[in-house]
């Protein structure tokens, strides 16, 4: 009977809280220092969030929600990959033209892969246990074997790669051209792309998050769109509005919630049912939080943000105020 009833309950809290704002904030968790930021990721399974900062990644106890260590050495960070069954996390380094493949358990770097330039979004594809970086100006992907460090291929995109997510029982990959205004569809097997995707109503889309169960890709798109895509055949299912300046994006498979982070301040929720896309909650962060990340187990989601000076005139933003970075947590009402 207890089988029988926990989905049911659980559904009718997500319905319960679709009604009523589900999100709401919780706390800070101070950084205190200084430095830009691009992508964070949560592992689960180890309850830690991963925070690209400056020329490090700063490495967070989620069940503590304090500061237990750092990967050094990470010029131009922007994103991070974990691996865990592997006791592996990989960084990319988009100042050396590099990724950085770390042992979890010390955070020390074991070794350093060469890949195209600007390696950006990184990504563990767990089907063929491989990492691919997308190199920003290369306008390429490096896939790196994750047990050997091996480069395996190097993946001509034709565009601008933003992020990526993948779909191991599809053996496939997907990424934002930028520029292109398409989804890159890479095969695995093959390391090709075999289809490119035009995202229109869409424009430059930069966020992307995936719904393996029902194959669907959602992106958040420059033009103030999240685009909702059929990932078995390229088509765009549905659309909603969202903020200005949106960078990153989420998927949260048990409430079917899909979030893109604004660095206007506000992160849209829309709930997913079938081939129907409906804004819940337009999520009240701060200027500059426009990526984000989400932990499937407790449902929280996490942006990076600072404090602003006053821009001067004719600037959009004032300058970061020194010691002021810090991440944002939300979570669902109970």
């Amino acid at each position: 009977m207890k089988q029988i009833l926990l989905p049911v309950l659980f559904s009718l809290a997500v319905l319960a809280c679709r009604a009523d704002q589900p999100y709401h904030f919780i706390k800070e968790i101070p950084i205190g220092t200084d430095g830009g930021w691009d992508a964070l990721i949560v592992d689960s399974a180890s309850h830690r969030l991963y925070v690209s900062h400056a020329t490090k990644v700063v490495v967070i106890d989620l069940a503590k929600d304090t500061i237990v260590g750092e990967i050094t050495n990470t010029p131009g960070v922007h994103d991070i990959a974990v691996a865990p069954k592997l006791n592996r996390a990989f960084v990319s380094n988009g100042r050396s033209n590099d990724v950085s493949i770390v042992d979890l358990k010390t955070l020390q770097t074991i070794s350093r892969v060469d890949t195209g330039k600007n390696p950006d979004a990184i990504l563990f594809e767990p089907g063929q246990k491989e990492v691919y970086a997308f190199n920003g100006r290369g306008a390429s992907a490096t896939v790196i074997d994750a047990k050997s460090g091996n480069v395996v291929a190097t993946i001509p995109l034709g565009g601008k790669p933003e992020f990526a997510e993948a779909d191991p029982k599809a053996d496939r990959v997907f990424n934002n051209l930028e520029d292109k205004n398409e989804v890159a569809v890479i095969d695995t097997k093959t390391h090709s792309v075999t289809n490119n995707w035009p995202i229109a109503p869409g424009e430059e889309a930069s966020g992307l998050a995936i719904d393996v169960n029902h194959h669907r890709l959602f992106l958040g798109c420059g033009n103030k769109l999240m685009v909702m895509m059929d990932g078995t055949s390229g088509k765009v299912l549905a659309t909603v509005p969202i903020g200005d300046g949106v960078d990153g994006a989420a998927f949260d498979t048990k409430t079917q919630f899909a979030f893109a982070s604004c660095g206007d301040g506000t992160t849209t929720i829309a709930h997913e049912d079938g081939d129907k896309l409906t804004v819940v909650q337009t999520l009240k962060t701060e200027r500059g939080a426009r990526t984000m990340t989400i932990d499937p187990a407790t449902h929280k989601i996490y942006l990076a943000s600072a404090k602003f000076e006053a821009p001067a005139e004719g600037q959009r933003r004032g300058k970061m105020v020194p010691g002021s970075f810090k991440i944002l947590v939300y979570g669902m009402e109970k």
